[in-house]
């Protein structure tokens, strides 16, 4: 291979957690989050990179407002439209990779002149949701701003396939993984349930690079995703979701490849981690090499945190002993808060160009955080201000005039109790409650480990009050509680236990479905019910709908009533373009696997597709990591096709195999076969493309029932026409069945 030059250099900005839409509300903060937004991508037009890579929450919430959406869709149109030609190509299905009625890479879109393209995956916080189950990066990339990659329809069997892309003779392949729950996620690479994709030709040219979202540290046994689940064939992982900037890459010598964390650009809370300077990166890979250019950020507002133990402060012991020491406690915070400001200030000027130096800037107010530990030595006592009032004697020099001191003891003593004796945790975990990064399933799960709960399920309570907190669901707790009695009622009645009986019966209840939960065999629903919006309904002036109490569907009486109610509803069309659901089709094995059991749903089928026979002569073929454990397909056609295998590479260190259900028989219905649409004409000049068909992979089963063919059929009148009654379709994992034009 000759010399490579920077004609073969991929230049890429990296960046993550941009949390646009942080405090919008706020008069002083809330353009915070898009000026650090609007700065990195003028970054990534200065610096002529020729693409950036974002690794999740770009928005601070899965519904943005209107001036987030506007702010964000301003700054990228700003910065990679342009009549630069993108020199990236495009060699793998991009319909493999994006999913929509325009799957395919924007800058190859003709009807627009995208200069440095975007790829990005969804945060916990920018994740899909509601009707058809669309984030808001779907709206960026349909209108051509973003391309969205790395989805994860399925977070219990997780396909991963690379975006190929090649400069000169630099060979990128861009995995990504979007946020899935971490103990899900946890339970899946464990059950060796995630496959990735390798290219097979020129394998040892590829330089892997791959960005997930998922907590980075062990905050409880199975919370996190451990660095050894990844495969080793990686090169470099970008890191999302930990705020803390890290940006230089860290080796890990037991994995074998480099890890890049780099941190949020907005600061969400006022903790250490979110104190260190942001900063962004330039990677910049040739051939198999990269080298990092950090680059830290100018608009952040400035933030300063300081923790003190008050009784080792000067002159503080000797305070202590006195009677009334409040008002000379207070002038001393106040003094160190005051030198914090002028610290904030100062250091802000000093990361401001040269250029700007000499005209007079405003520097914005700062953000303090001053941790008072107030434990009093033996014998004497602190007597410390209202942290609130403390906090409102610095308005208009601090942007966080509420919660600038932060007072905390140390204290160690007997768990306290309630008036009505119920045992509460200790001192220690209810300081936890102020402190800005406490994680709720954690907060809960400390509580109710001191109570004794009869008929709510102990960790489904903390699951519905971390959807109410995280992803504010109004609705999650309602439906936890009454699909909680629900399922108790159900179970009494169906025991037929006696009065003497009840109470067991309930605790041996709560304890089976605590039990199922926690193997995650209990799947708990998530989309709210809503009864039809009323004729009359102002959403202007009187808010959403599905925010009001009264919108929720109750119980399925209720629906049925509601439907009787609104004749005009018609039937749900199909989801997906086409309304058609297609995969790829697989000849069976001689030892088929056992498939998992299916899910519930009326009547749904999928629809197998046959492969198309228009083959390149000059496709890629993409191995799965797991053939080996997949049973071997061999057709007389493909004979050619074998060669281009390569082993396979095992994703977890200690897979655990998964638990089998028995297969279900396919159906006639289930086994129909339809061919995928194709384009009538292609483009001139025409690239190379990957085909991402796998070979050797189990037959999927059939979601069809077998026996709902020996059931009565029903007339038209006692079909229901509801919309919620069938579930969305999930999104095929396998290309080749639609257009770009659609």
């Amino acid at each position: 291979m000759p010399a490579l030059t920077a004609a073969d250099t991929i230049r890429i900005l990296v960046a993550t957690d941009s949390h646009v839409g942080f405090g919008e509300r706020d008069p002083i903060r809330g353009d915070d989050s898009w000026k650090s937004f609007h700065e990195v991508m003028c970054l990534a037009r200065e610096q002529d990179v020729d693409m950036v890579l974002l690794a999740g929450d770009l928005f601070h919430d899965n519904q943005p407002s209107r001036k987030s959406m506007y702010q964000v869709m301003r700054s990228l149109r700003m910065n990679c439209y342009g009549e630069k030609p993108c020199e990236l190509e495009m060699l793998s299905d991009a319909t493999e990779n994006f999913q929509g009625a325009f799957n395919h890479v924007n800058y190859e879109d003709p009807d627009i002149n995208v200069a440095i393209p975007v790829f990005s995956i969804h945060g916990n916080h920018d994740d899909p949701t509601g009707e058809g189950h669309l984030a808001a990066l779907d709206l960026l990339q349909i209108s051509g701003l973003v391309n969205y990659y790395g989805r994860t329809p399925e977070s219990d069997n997780i396909v991963i396939k690379p975006v190929l892309l090649q400069k000169g003779h630099t060979k990128l392949a861009l995995y990504g993984m979007s946020n899935v729950r971490d103990e899900r996620l946890f339970r899946t690479f464990r059950d060796g349930k995630v496959k990735f994709y390798q290219p097979n030709t020129q394998k040892k040219d590829w330089f892997n690079l791959m960005s997930v979202h998922q907590n980075h540290h062990a905050y409880t046994d199975t919370g996190y995703l451990p660095e050894n689940f990844l495969p080793e064939f990686l090169d470099l992982v970008v890191w999302g979701h930990e705020h803390e900037c890290l940006i230089d890459p860290r080796y890990n010598p037991e994995t074998s490849f480099h890890v890049m964390q780099p941190g949020s650009s907005v600061a969400t809370s006022l903790v250490p981690g979110e104190a260190v300077p942001k900063h962004v990166a330039v990677l910049s890979i040739t051939g198999r090499d990269f080298k990092v250019e950090t680059i830290r950020l100018r608009s952040v507002r400035p933030f300063v945190m300081k923790e003190i133990v008050l009784a080792d402060e000067n002159g503080m012991k000797e305070l202590s002993k006195k009677e009334s020491n409040r008002t000379a406690i207070t002038t001393h915070l106040m003094s160190i808060v005051n030198e914090l400001i002028e610290q904030a200030k100062s250091e802000w000027l000093e990361i401001q160009a040269e250029d700007e130096q000499d005209e007079e800037l405003e520097v914005p107010l700062p953000l303090i955080r001053l941790r008072v530990e107030y434990t009093a030595p033996e014998g004497g006592k602190f007597d410390c201000e209202n942290p609130q009032r403390f906090s409102n004697r610095f308005v208009g020099k601090v942007a966080n005039v509420n919660d600038v001191v932060q007072f905390h003891r140390r204290k160690a003593g007997a768990a306290k109790k309630s008036k009505g004796g119920t045992e509460l945790p200790e001192e220690a975990i209810l300081a936890a409650l102020s402190i800005d990064n406490v994680k709720v399933e954690k907060l809960v799960r400390e509580f109710l480990t001191a109570q004794s709960l009869t008929i709510l399920p102990q960790n489904s309570f903390g699951d519905a009050v971390s959807q109410f907190v995280d992803k504010d669901d109004k609705h999650a707790m309602e439906m936890f509680v009454n699909e909680s009695l629900a399922n108790q009622i159900k179970h009494l009645l169906d025991a037929d236990a006696d009065e003497d009986e009840i109470q067991n019966a309930m605790d041996q209840h709560k304890s089976k479905l605590e039990e199922l939960f926690a193997a995650g065999l209990l799947k708990t629903a998530r989309k709210a019910k809503l009864k039809p919006k009323p004729l009359n309904w102002d959403t202007d002036l009187d808010g959403e709908w599905g925010d009001q109490p009264g919108a929720l569907l109750h119980s399925e009486h209720e629906a049925s009533d509601n439907d009787g109610a609104a004749p005009g509803r018609s039937k749900a069309a199909p989801r997906g373009r086409g309304g058609k659901k297609a995969a790829t089709t697989r000849k069976p094995a001689a030892a088929p696997k056992k498939a998992p059991a299916a899910k519930g749903g009326r009547g749904k089928k999928k629809v197998v597709e046959e492969e198309s026979e228009e083959d390149d002569d000059d496709d890629v073929i993409m191995v799965d990591s797991h053939d080996d454990e997949e049973e071997e397909v061999v057709a007389e056609d493909d004979e050619e096709e074998e060669t281009l295998f390569v082993k396979p590479v095992p994703v977890a260190k200690k897979p655990i195999a998964p638990k089998a259900a028995p297969a279900k028989k396919p159906t006639a219905a289930a086994a129909t076969k339809r061919a995928p649409a194709r384009a009538a004409a292609t483009p001139a000049s025409r690239q190379s493309k990957l085909n991402f068909s796998q070979t050797g992979a189990g037959t999927r089963p059939s979601q069809a029932n077998g026996k709902r063919g020996q059931t009565q059929e029903l007339s038209d009148d006692e079909i229901s026409d509801d919309d919620d009654a069938f579930e969305p379709a999930p999104l095929s994992q396998f290309g080749g069945r639609s257009r770009r034009g659609r």
